[in-house]
């Protein structure tokens, strides 16, 4: 492995909203790959505290008719419904993303757990940025909408939000790098 490739990799990935994601997002044999770099992610016995949900297709139009609901729920007027129907359609891809968090964990502290589905994440994203697609990980209001969040998750299960994959329109890039004296101390 040449090392100074993959953190070049790393260093240059930045979250891109969906206006700048166009076809094709990954395929199924990409996503597979994303998963097993998820899979990767330090997880404290093993208990695998995620899972991904692909929404592509038709399906995509059934997320659409769930922001909309939830737009009409929140009082917002026709346009407003019609934007956050147009934010459900505009990703190629999006996955949600779930948490199985359990609170009574004899050896796993719940924190823990959440340090898994964050890695998870980052580890699915990465590899989404390596393979040439760009994306961002979404959440707000609606990811906490119960009638959004029963379409999504199972039993005990979280939805986090949603990653809007594609293939980017321009270069991803953000502000300034941020110095690593910010986040690094020794002792």
């Amino acid at each position: 492995m040449n090392t100074s490739a993959a953190l070049d990799t790393l260093l240059s990935r930045y979250s891109l909203g969906v206006k700048h994601l166009t076809e094709p997002g990954p395929d199924a044999a990409q996503l597979q790959q994303m998963v097993a770099t998820a899979l990767r992610a330090p997880d404290h016995a093993e208990l695998v505290p995620f899972r991904f949900v692909v929404v592509q297709g038709e399906a995509r139009t059934r997320l659409a008719d769930l922001f909309a609901e939830h737009a009409q729920h929140k009082g917002k007027g026709a346009e407003g419904v019609a934007i956050e129907r147009e934010r459900a359609l505009r990703a190629p891809l999006t996955v949600a993303v779930l948490a199985r968090i359990d609170l009574g964990h004899p050896l796993v502290p719940a924190h823990e757990q959440w340090m898994c589905v964050g890695g998870a994440v980052t580890n699915f994203l990465n590899a989404a940025h390596a393979m040439g697609f760009a994306g961002k990980m979404l959440s707000g209001d609606k990811a906490r909408a119960p009638h959004i969040a029963q379409a999504f998750a199972e039993p005990g299960e979280t939805l986090v939000g949603w990653v809007a994959l594609g293939t980017p329109t321009r270069t991803p890039h953000g502000e300034v790098r941020k110095d690593a004296a910010q986040a690094l101390r020794f002792w």
